[in-house]
């Protein structure tokens, strides 16, 4: 009975000393001493929770939202993602998107739907009527329309939405797709490439990429412009018709599933996460729509977190976001039942390994499985740790409104959680 008493309190003592630990790091900490800081660690196999500090507050949670995005593509998507809908119609084809990035996607393996509409005898018409969303996200930066994170949300993307260049020698240079080189305009007061907003007109200085470098330019996208895309690398014409398609479709897949999570994850892709939101709509009958798509998967997936979402878009680009570090943990336990381990460590960032993780946490073996959230004064980390003794644990430590570098945040979350993996 001694012996049975001794090992509860011990384990009891385990679960606070985490508390403790985490308590005196955290309010010991000079970096951390002026932000907002919030921190949840829980048990994975026992869903219990061993420490917290402010872990039901709060938090901008920037690109953590993507462990969002990810879940809600798990629960809707099989092992390969739906990459058109479309319907026989006479001697017509008519395709509408499902939100499908990947086609022509610079990043990603070759889809099948380029094979599919290659390979069609057919006029194809492409119907944009089941979209009803906006370019931008709700709270996204209007003036970051030039920068490679944030391109436009769009029915079916084609090359990323966004002209790929490449630096070359002699100060040349080429841009995928090429038709984007008669748009090019030299302009001694450009500084790199520069985008007019609202046209597809892209000025540049004489060093347009430095040799050996790429640089992704966003691309003001429309309809018409989609048709033509398609039309220019199909060698063959797309028309386009905006007309409602109110019965069932047959659906062609695109790419494996696991292939555009990876990438997602792996270097915090923001236009991947929209998307994925959107073929989350389309898998659940859906307009392609994301505040219809984050209701329906908090309706449906998420009431039993602890704390409700502020969920307003699929990357973390809107501040509107705010998510409590106990819920993301929650979530986490949530994504691991529905992953098999080996395969979800894969898909996520590894300490000293890989993605935005490769230089923090450099060990021999690596034991943090994690997601980075970065904004200006915003530095966030969730995922899966594995200490010493070989336990799994969820984590969510977030850090908001701070001042110093984030280069400081970073190195702190890293002290600290590299202390949970040696003691606990």
């Amino acid at each position: 009975m001694r012996t049975l008493l001794f090992l509860v309190s011990i384990l009891t003592l385990s679960g606070c000393s985490v508390s403790r630990y985490l308590n005196k790091e955290i309010r010991n900490s000079s970096v951390l001493s002026q932000q907002h800081t919030g921190v949840s660690i829980s048990d994975l196999k026992e869903n219990k929770e061993l420490g917290s500090y402010q872990g039901n507050k709060y938090f901008t949670p920037a690109s953590n939202t993507k462990l969002f995005s990810f879940y809600a593509g798990l629960c809707a998507l099989g092992d390969s993602i739906p990459g058109l809908e479309y319907l026989e119609w006479g001697e017509l084809l008519i395709v509408r998107g499902t939100g499908d990035p990947s086609l022509l996607h610079p990043d990603l393996p070759h889809s099948k739907v380029f094979d599919f509409l290659k390979n069609r005898k057919e006029p194809i018409f492409f119907t944009p009527y089941n979209f009803e969303n906006k370019r931008f996200g709700p709270g996204w930066a209007w003036s970051d329309y030039n920068d490679y994170y944030q391109p436009e949300v769009t029915a079916m993307p084609v090359y990323g939405n966004i002209a790929r260049f490449k630096g070359g020698p002699s100060q040349q240079f080429t841009v995928s797709p090429a038709r984007w080189k008669q748009a090019m305009v030299f302009d001694s007061l450009a500084s790199g490439i520069q985008r007019e907003e609202m046209q597809n007109v892209f000025h540049h200085s004489k060093l347009v990429v430095p040799q050996g470098l790429e640089q992704d330019i966003p691309v003001r996208m429309t309809d018409l412009l989609t048709v033509q895309l398609l039309s220019d690398t199909l060698k063959k014409e797309i028309k386009l018709i905006n007309i409602p398609l109110d019965i069932e479709l047959q659906r062609i897949n695109s790419i494996p599933s696991d292939s555009l999570y990876s990438r997602m994850m792996q270097v915090s892709d923001n236009m991947l996460a929209e998307q994925l939101m959107l073929l989350y709509a389309s898998a659940n009958g859906l307009p392609l729509n994301t505040e219809k798509a984050i209701a329906h998967a908090i309706e449906h997936h998420l009431k039993d977190l602890p704390d409700k979402p502020i969920w307003k878009d699929g990357s973390g680009l809107s501040r509107y976001n705010l998510f409590t570090p106990r819920s993301i943990a929650a979530l986490l336990q949530k994504i691991y039942l529905k992953m098999p381990q080996e395969r979800l460590f894969q898909i996520l960032p590894s300490g000293g390994k890989s993605g935005t993780l490769k230089n923090l946490f450099k060990d021999s073996t690596p034991f943090i499985f994690a997601k980075t959230g970065s904004l200006s004064n915003v530095f966030n980390l969730s995922g899966f740790l594995i200490t010493k003794k070989g336990n799994i644990l969820v984590f969510s430590f977030m850090n908001n409104n701070f001042t110093r570098p984030s280069s400081e945040v970073r190195k702190e979350v890293e002290r600290i959680l590299t202390g949970v993996h040696d003691k606990f």
